[in-house]
């Protein structure tokens, strides 16, 4: 990842198809994922938090037309300048919380239904990234993205 990212905005939704809200400032959890939203489980880790960038977003709209407003992506974290598909089987830093990443995060039907036709073909590859949360800490809009190793 070249240089540090940064946090642009922090969405949560309390249930699966349930609408997004978007937070200044939310609490990772090791194991469990972020305080409040849907996927938060002690019980199943992996899914604890996705991540997409904010230059994606820009990208779909430019090349496909496809406007997501904030949060309708259903990511979890919408970060700048920060090379998300580079941390697969990476640790960083996203706050003060400690990240790995596990997979890249590409789109579903679901997605495609909760939003517009071509949105699974336009982020292909460019979803975001899931990541497990390895050690606890608070997350908040404007901090930083950080490759660890």
């Amino acid at each position: 990842m070249d240089g540090i990212g940064e946090i642009e905005a922090i969405h949560i939704a309390a249930e699966s198809a349930g609408k997004t809200e978007e937070i200044e400032t939310v609490e990772a959890v090791a194991g469990s994922g972020l305080r409040g939203d849907r996927h938060f489980d002690p019980d199943v880790s992996g899914n604890d938090i996705t991540l997409i960038e904010t230059e994606a977003l820009d990208a779909i709209e430019a090349e496909a037309g496809i406007a997501l407003g904030p949060g309708e992506h259903r990511r979890n974290v919408t970060t700048r300048n920060a090379a998300l598909n580079h941390l697969v089987g990476k640790r960083f830093r996203v706050g003060d919380a400690i990240c790995e990443g596990v997979e890249l995060c590409e789109p579903c039907s679901h997605l495609e239904s909760l939003t517009e036709d071509g949105t699974l073909s336009a982020l292909i590859h460019r979803g975001g990234l899931r990541a497990s949360v390895i050690e606890s800490g608070e997350i908040k809009t404007g901090d930083g993205v950080e490759q660890l190793s």
